[in-house]
């Protein structure tokens, strides 16, 4: 019968013939026949099983030995025994080199027909001893999976005691080396489905021996710490993790993060291999496992690990969220590390170019997925645009990308940040500033954030972009009795002449500190700023008296009595004279009071007080008190606005006197008249301020800086309970008050007073109105009568002739800008430019110096962005913009610089001087030293580190480019279906990438 069965099957006839021919055979074998015809079909079908080169020809002896092991069990079983199945396993069937690949498919289509066998017990024996062998040789994944398949369906067959626990061990060790060769879909579905059938295997085993799972899990890690593996290990591991039951989570990682024997660099692969897992598809609590491992470094502080992986991986993990079958995985691990990155920006700042095209991507999706992904992300971006304030450039396409997404209030943002951090106590991260290889591109260097010391950094580098008072504090002589001054001297230097990228103030803080400021804690930098500039003032102040002395000694000779006598630095580049005056409404009697200031406090006005929309220019009438008689003796106020107002029966014509403006600001139709308040002198067609001033103008009920200087300027009536007492009248009478400026400042600063209390929250609140900052502001200031024609005459500054006031023209020099909604809390950065003269050596002949073009000052002129360490090029657009984009980054502190005219004469001509006489600083010998010494001992530090870098990165272990999955989504919509980011399936390319 055997020789029938094979004339058959190896003829020519259809199949459909052949079909009714084996069936009449099948049927005859299940009549009685001896054993040697029995033994003859067996090895027909074995043959025909394990070697038949068609399907049909396999099904035909599958179909036999199936009938033979049913009808003959006594010859089957004969026929089955241990040594052919040791033979089978041990030397394969068939002709050498074409051995059978379906040796284990037999044995577990056999093993049915002997369960119940005496030799069965021998049989599973053998088939334990040789399924551990065949997993040590390390067997593709398509026979692992039988391995699994036959193990599944004959539990006797797992290995049992500490075999069990090898054969574990051991294949894991196999699925690690699992690689899927193919690129097509039905070889990558396949493939998964083989590798969870193997992890389904170690599923059952771990469920009914759970002793097994330590000793696995700690092979698994060892796989994927190890540092000398040749290839990365597969990530087909993540499918054993998701089967680990989670509540044996704590007790692992805390066994993990606590073993001494495991170093940071195998920990710091074993959790970077982790992070790749988030791109197999179906795992379950894969993104739970790898939290926790981050977590548990976290709570050993192992923080130079966790900074390492981030950086490494974070741009990987963003990646995957284009995909839908692993998103939600992707999405839970990406936001813990965001969230625990606090310390600094850098995490955050890699993924910024990525952003808006996934946010394209995820709405062209347009499914459940991408909306609630969409959301998650939006809120996790303003987590971060909160924590990590002051990069407006940066963050305005990203802005622009997300802006129509729900934004999260600002509790929920702090619950997100204080839930996640790896450490409440800051001061454990201070050694992990970001990582800055070289100083910005711009030369400029920043400085390190001490613990909410942005405040500080923000307004030292205004003063040192303030290029007048830099120089004339490097050019401070050594021995000048101002110890205060003379480490600012030194920070200057260091900011000059380092090579670091940023340095720390640290020296500076301490000696600069207000005893009222609470360490750790936000602070005004407007308050730090008056109390500074105070210190410093009253210290040379101090040091002037010494010298007094000495000269009333005459141990000091003249020049160093004439040096000595002169102002401070801090009058000559910041004081202004402000002249207050009272008029008594009822006696008409004027008092007046000089004070010095070194910045001006500018208030908001009532919501009530509207302005003009078209322009920055308040109406003149607004400026002082009307129907007021001029007082007894003309001269003392001469040019005040109280004489414009006067009552109409004077009949004398009036001069206004000049309201602050901005520098090109003119309304339309308006003629240019050479003494009105909103021209320069110059045609308005060819300036390219007029067009840039047009652009800066505020919108429509909009607030500006010259809105605000205007309400300060404007009279205050005195009623009521702020009655005035009038020494004339000795009582108290209603009264107007005025301010007038009688000296205009060399650096003229500006703070707006955003900051208000409100008694019925008993809470500080920021006013968060946007306010429109000119690059040039002129400023009316004051003058006596006499010197009016000489002022006029010399025309260096504008003036009414007879009006008592001039113009003088501030350059906007740097803004410091507040991020927050509270004085206690938030961020500040500046931007800054170096507003210097650009004729600073030859004068004009009259004496007068020179200004600079508007258009070299104003458009020439590079505009940087300090934000503690980071330092980058800006522009005043972005200075202009940021409040649009980020309601709560507002200009609070803005610093101008004088152009040179008469007021300023004296003082710009000791600056050019200077100039000529020393160019560049010259640093004492002591200080330059210092600079030199750490130069070197930076480079040495960059020499080492560059060495332990390039020596740990040869040590781990190569990954694929996490970038792939970007470059292939470029909206090529020619795909469609599977995993491609605008559908749910996906193409076999795309899928293969994201998997492997």
């Amino acid at each position: 019968m055997d020789k029938i069965l094979e004339a058959v099957v190896m003829s020519s006839y259809p199949n459909n013939v052949k079909q009714g021919l084996v069936r009449r055979v099948i049927e005859a074998a299940k009549q009685p026949m001896d054993s040697e015809q029995c033994w003859s079909m067996l090895e027909l079908s074995t043959k025909l099983y394990l070697t038949g080169d068609t399907k049909y020809k396999r099904e035909i002896g599958k179909e036999v030995l199936e009938v033979y092991g049913h009808y003959h069990p006594e010859e089957f079983e004969e026929f089955f025994n241990v040594r052919f199945l040791l033979s089978l396993l041990q030397e394969g069937y068939g002709p050498l080199g074409k051995r059978s690949h379906y040796v284990l498919d037999y044995i577990q289509l056999g093993l049915q027909f002997v369960l119940e066998s005496p030799s069965a017990n021998s049989i599973f024996s053998l088939l334990r001893i040789e399924v551990l062998r065949k997993v040590c040789e390390r067997p593709s994944p398509k026979q692992c999976a039988k391995i699994s398949k036959l193990l599944t369906q004959h539990p006797q067959c797992v290995p049992t005691g500490k075999h069990q626990v090898l054969f574990c061990q051991q294949l894991i060790r196999c699925i690690g080396q699992f690689q899927c060769v193919s690129e097509g879909e039905e070889d990558i579905m396949e493939f998964l489905e083989q590798v969870n059938k193997v992890s389904g295997l170690l599923q059952r085993i771990w469920r009914a021996q759970t002793s097994a799972i330590l000793p696995s899990l700690k092979e698994l890690f060892t796989i994927i710490s190890s540092t000398e593996e040749q290839e990365v290990p597969s990530n087909a591991l993540a499918s054993v993790v998701q089967f680990v039951p989670l509540e044996l989570m704590d007790g692992v990682i805390r066994n993990l993060t606590n073993d001494d024997s495991i170093t940071d660099v195998q920990m710091m692969t074993a959790i970077g291999r982790m992070i790749d897992w988030v791109s197999w598809p179906l795992g379950k609590n894969i993104d739970k496992w790898i939290i926790a491992l981050l977590k548990g470094l976290a709570a050993v502080k192992k923080f130079s690990i966790l900074i390492e992986v981030t950086l490494s991986k974070i741009e990987k993990v963003f990646s995957k969220l284009l995909y839908p079958i692993v998103r939600e995985g992707a999405l839970s691990v990406l936001q813990y590390m965001l969230l625990s990155f606090q310390h600094s920006h850098e995490a955050f700042h890699l993924l910024l170019p990525h952003i808006p095209r996934l946010v394209t991507s995820l709405k062209k999706e347009d499914s459940n997925s991408a909306i609630s992904s969409l959301e998650q992300l939006a809120e996790l971006i303003h987590c971060m645009f909160f924590r990590f304030s002051g990069f407006p450039d940066l963050y305005e396409p990203v802005l622009e990308a997300v802006k129509a997404l729900p934004i999260p209030n600002e509790d929920r943002i702090k619950h997100l940040l204080g839930q996640n951090a790896w450490t409440s106590q800051k001061n454990e991260l201070a050694c992990f500033y970001p990582r800055l290889a070289s100083k910005s591109e711009t030369g400029k260097i920043g400085l390190i954030n001490l613990g909410n010391t942005c405040y500080m950094n923000s307004i030292i580098q205004s003063l040192f972009m303030a290029s007048d008072f830099r120089h004339s504090v490097l050019n401070l002589t050594e021995g000048n009795s101002q110890p205060l001054m003379t480490k600012l001297q030194w920070l200057f230097a260091f900011l000059e002449h380092s090579q670091r990228p940023a340095i720390s103030p640290e020296s500076f803080l301490s000696a600069s500190w207000p005893p009222w400021f609470t360490p750790g804690a936000q602070q005004d930098c407007s308050e730090y700023l008056k109390y500074l500039l105070d210190r410093l003032h009253e210290e040379e102040k101090t040091g002037k008296r010494i010298y007094q002395k000495l000269k009333e000694s005459s141990l000091m000779s003249q020049a160093v009595e004439h040096h000595y006598l002169n102002k401070t630095l801090i009058e000559k580049m910041f004081g202004g004279k402000m002249m207050t005056k009272i008029r008594c409404l009822k006696c008409l009697n004027v008092s007046s009071r000089e004070e010095a200031f070194t910045d001006l406090s500018l208030a908001f006005p009532p919501p009530d007080r509207h302005t003009r929309g078209s322009t920055s220019v308040l109406p003149v009438e607004e400026i002082g008190p009307q129907f007021i008689e001029p007082p007894e003796n003309p001269s003392q106020l001469t040019g005040s606005p109280w004489i414009q107002r006067k009552a109409p029966m004077a009949r004398d014509p009036a001069v206004p006197p000049m309201p602050v403006e901005t520098l090109g600001f003119q309304e339309p139709g308006e003629a240019a008249d050479p003494l009105s308040g909103n021209a320069i002198g110059v045609d308005a067609a060819k300036d390219p301020l007029l067009a840039f001033g047009e652009e800066a103008c505020a919108p429509k009920d909009s607030r500006s800086v010259p809105d605000l200087i205007n309400y300060f300027l404007s009279p205050e009536r005195l009623t009521a309970e702020n009655k005035y007492h009038c020494e004339k009248c000795a009582s108290l009478q209603d009264a107007e008050k005025v301010a007038e400026l009688t000296e205009g400042p060399h650096y003229l600063i500006l703070t707006l007073l955003r900051f208000s209390f409100n008694p019925r929250t008993m809470k500080r609140k920021k006013i968060l109105d946007n306010v429109s900052i000119p690059v040039v502001l002129k400023l009316p200031v004051l003058v006596a009568p006499e010197k009016t024609e000489e002022v006029c005459r010399r025309g260096n500054d504008r003036a009414a002739p007879g009006s008592g006031f001039m113009s003088v023209v501030y350059d906007l020099c740097s803004v410091v800008v507040h991020s927050g909604i509270s004085s206690e809390s938030g961020h500040y950065y500046c931007y800054s430019r170096e507003c210097t003269d650009t004729v600073p050596h030859g004068q004009p002949q009259d004496g007068a110096p020179k200004p600079a073009s508007d258009k070299q000052l104003d458009f020439e002129i590079q505009w940087y962005l300090f934000n503690d360490t980071r330092v980058s090029f800006s522009s005043f657009e972005s200075v202009s913009n940021v409040t649009s984009f980020f309601p709560k980054d507002t200009a609070y502190v803005l610093f101008y610089r004088q152009r040179p005219g008469r007021q300023s004469c004296l003082l710009h001509e000791a600056l050019a001087e200077a100039g000529r006489l020393h160019g560049e600083p010259s640093l004492h010998k002591d200080l330059m030293e210092a600079i030199s010494k750490d130069n070197i001992l930076y480079l040495q530090e960059q020499e080492k580190e560059a060495r332990n870098r390039a020596a740990y990165i040869a040590a781990l272990p190569k990954s694929p480019l996490w970038w792939r999955d970007f470059d292939r989504d470029k909206d090529d919509d020619s795909s469609s279906g599977g995993c491609s980011p605008a559908a749910g399936g996906g193409g076999s390319s795309s899928f293969h990438g994201l998997v492997f």
